[in-house]
């Protein structure tokens, strides 16, 4: 077992809904085990989930990972944006707009971080069954800093249109 045992446990979600969804997603979960000293630990299944707010644009296609890791938080996150440039993320401020990859740190270990540039738990976490559901397959007794045992969140969010992804499916964006 070794040190991993010491390092802080983090949950990425990840999602993206232009191009081989699938594909990138993929690709995604490689790129996590590929970071500095880190271990993928377990990846949920694919979900396809309606897109947020009032942009018309593809469904998106998500899933949650978690990974051991000793990076900071901070250095965490700018590898986790590193990794949606690598994959064709462009950032031009368009909030809930389409997207190729979006990485989000939703937990590092049981911390509570408020920073300019970073929140965890992430601020959507509670409300959005396309992470919430991922989560709780790879972690279903994970309590969520401030909010409790993850099993409590779900019943708010079962009205949202959630799907495990069918991989025969066509899954381009536009």
């Amino acid at each position: 077992m070794g040190r991993d045992h010491l390092m802080p446990k983090a949950y990425i979600g990840i999602g993206g809904n232009l191009g081989d969804t699938i594909t990138t997603v993929r690709s995604a979960f490689a790129a996590l085990a590929g970071l500095p000293e880190t271990t993928l630990l377990s990846t949920s299944m694919l979900y396809r989930t309606s897109p947020l707010g009032p942009i018309r644009q593809p469904d998106f296609i998500n899933a949650v990972a978690a990974i051991r890791t000793p990076l900071a938080p901070l250095a965490l996150l700018s590898w986790l944006q590193s990794i949606e440039h690598q994959h064709g993320r462009i950032r031009d401020g368009a909030r809930w707009g389409p997207r190729t990859l979006d990485l989000d740190l939703l937990l590092y270990g049981d911390s509570r971080i408020v920073e300019d540039t970073l929140m965890v738990p992430h601020p959507g976490l509670c409300q959005r069954a396309f992470v919430l559901y991922p989560l709780y397959e790879i972690a279903p007794d994970l309590e969520i800093p401030g909010h409790g045992p993850l099993v409590r969140l779900l019943p708010a969010v079962a009205g949202q249109r959630i799907a495990v992804a069918n991989l025969q499916q066509g899954t381009s964006g536009s």
